[in-house]
């Protein structure tokens, strides 16, 4: 194994690359209080390895463990906490009411992780999904707060980008580990502009209008920082937010649009739309990399947006159809 690749981006704080696909695609956080550890997110089950030499490299013991907080169970972002809690054997998993099942029994989260990756990318890319004992698992409903060596943490209900997911508010640090709930800004795109920002749509519950609740919520908090699992932390997300609350309600008019034009090749048209204008998203910031660069980078990302589109504009169809 490669040595890992972490930094500290704040005090007591660790940004750690969970190696998903690529260096500075996913990444998880190893936090500090008292002498104590939370992780918030994990990435995959093939990314516990990493954040077990981490910890060695921090001068902790896997028992110094006390949290296991992943903002959502997509398998960026949960896929490794069954694993990662047989190695931390102090721990108890704080979890969305919404996704807890799915840890406790990550069958359904297995099938339908199959249905988008198939099996074989999803064994290479993420490892098998381990099961955790429902003893150990304490559901965080909203506001709840996380003691961490006397370092508290809040947990708030954060849905939009999925309905189970939570954003974790640091009041010692002033800034919100947010998963997905404010985008994605790989570190690649950036340009002399600063980071570009995107919204994930990924399957299966994006909810535009939700979305934007959320962000209100978050931005009420007047953080100075944002720790992205995609990628890093964020200075000065004020500045930032609109870009992010644009992307939510593009990436929702395009599939509107794309639909319009009727249902015939209507998956496929998605891709292209989708991929056009991310693509000329990431241009429009300036970033310097050419075409085929930036769908490099964003490969995951194109896919995984247009099949989350995709579902939306089916519950959408399903509305009208109800009247």
């Amino acid at each position: 194994m490669t040595p890992p690749r972490f930094e500290a981006v704040a005090d007591d704080i660790w940004c750690i690359d969970t190696e998903i696909y690529r260096p500075g695609l996913a990444a998880c956080y190893l936090v500090r209080g008292g002498g104590r550890l939370a992780f918030i997110d994990t990435g995959a089950s093939n990314s516990v390895p990493h954040l077990m030499a981490v910890l060695a490299a921090l001068g902790h013991s896997p028992e110094d463990v006390d949290w296991v907080i992943p903002t959502h169970v997509h398998l960026d972002h949960g896929g490794g906490a069954g694993l990662l809690m047989q190695h931390c054997p102090n721990a108890r998993l704080g979890i969305h009411p919404k996704g807890a099942t799915h840890m406790i029994d990550p069958s359904r989260l297995t099938a339908g992780a199959t249905q988008v990756y198939g099996a074989e990318e999803l064994d290479a890319a993420f490892g098998a999904l381990v099961p955790i004992p429902e003893e150990r698992v304490r559901i965080l409903e909203d506001g709840a707060e996380i003691d961490l060596g006397g370092r508290l943490l809040s947990f708030l209900d954060t849905p939009g980008h999925a309905n189970h997911h939570g954003c974790v508010w640091d009041p010692q640090s002033r800034g919100c580990f947010t998963g997905d709930t404010f985008g994605i800004a790989y570190k690649e795109l950036y340009s002399a502009a600063g980071p570009w920002l995107f919204a994930p749509t990924t399957p299966v519950a994006f909810d535009p209008d939700a979305w934007q609740g959320s962000l209100d919520r978050l931005m009420a908090l007047d953080p100075q920082a944002m720790y992205l699992t995609h990628y890093g932390r964020l200075e000065r997300p004020g500045d930032l937010v609109d870009t992010l609350r644009q992307s939510v309600r593009d990436q929702a008019a395009l599939a509107l649009g794309v639909a319009a034009a009727g249902p015939q090749g209507r998956a496929e048209r998605l891709k292209t739309a989708v991929a056009a204008h991310l693509v000329a998203g990431a241009r429009a910031q300036g970033c310097a990399l050419d075409e085929a660069q930036i769908r490099a980078i964003l490969a995951v990302d194109l896919e995984l947006n247009a099949q989350g589109l995709e579902i939306w504009l089916v519950r959408q169809d399903k509305k009208t159809a109800r009247g």
